[in-house]
């Protein structure tokens, strides 16, 4: 197999959900190195259009849309605002997150749980459903969803936050097998990774104790996730689907004793 246009995306749409920031921001400037358009959603359109002026001074194009994936009336505006952009969408990124801080379990709201649920597991349901659908009576394509290790190793500070992250893990094999064979689903299980929303705890003494017990001693950069998100969406994965891939420096490596 030659290796020269596997990662050439070169007339290929790419929306990525949460893409003005963090992992979404660097994986969508990634895409557009790589040739493609890039759609980014996120609440804040600003930023969107912001993003979208970058990935237009590397040579490529986007569109910018302000979008709440927690609901589904915006998920669907979002895929219909896509397809009558572009006419077509080969890969879906669902990385829009958050993991707000709460005091206790006791003391954590059900507006607050509800809103947790619906950004990292409903939204990501309803938008691979109207992708998905799509992609699989069209051309095909490629869903990436991008989890956290916190599915895997839940902790009393990220409790609903690790519960959506585990859901969305299930559903990435339950959608693999929904619209194969022509839309492989797959997902990224991240780790810690240095973005600007992890300037709370990135720099801490507690972190950097516990970094040490990594193989890896140290958080990633965002573009570290990069590489995997090409290979996942390109045709070099093209046997691979309902896969969860787990990118963390080791993080997630039981400790030995």
């Amino acid at each position: 197999m030659s290796t020269s246009p596997i990662y050439d995306f070169a007339g290929k749409v790419v929306t990525i959900t949460g893409g003005s920031r963090g992992l979404g921001h660097a994986m969508a400037m990634g895409f557009a190195r790589a040739g493609a358009n890039v759609a980014i959603a996120s609440r804040k359109i600003e930023a969107c259009e912001s993003t979208v002026q970058e990935i237009r001074a590397l040579g490529a194009d986007g569109s910018a849309h302000g979008v709440h994936v927690g609901m589904w009336r915006d998920c669907e505006r979002l895929a219909d605002e896509v397809y009558a952009r572009w006419g077509r969408c080969d890969v879906l990124i669902n990385n829009a997150g958050m993991s707000p801080l709460y005091p206790s379990l006791a003391e954590h709201t059900e507006e607050l749980f509800d809103k947790v649920v619906g950004v990292n597991l409903k939204g990501p349901f309803r938008l691979s459903a109207l992708f998905g659908s799509r992609m699989a009576s069209g051309n095909g394509g490629s869903i990436i969803n991008v989890s956290s290790t916190a599915a895997i190793r839940p902790s009393k500070t990220t409790t609903p936050y690790s519960a959506a992250k585990a859901g969305l893990n299930a559903i990435t094999i339950a959608f693999a097998q929904e619209y194969g064979p022509k839309v492989r689903v797959n997902c990224i299980m991240a780790g810690p990774f240095l973005t600007d929303i992890s300037k709370v705890w990135a720099h801490s003494e507690e972190f950097k104790n516990r970094s040490q017990s990594f193989p890896l001693r140290r958080a990633g950069d965002a573009d570290e996730v990069v590489g995997a998100a090409l290979y996942l969406a390109s045709d070099a994965a093209s046997f691979t689907t309902g896969a969860i891939l787990t990118i963390d420096g080791g993080a997630s490596i039981p400790m030995s004793e």
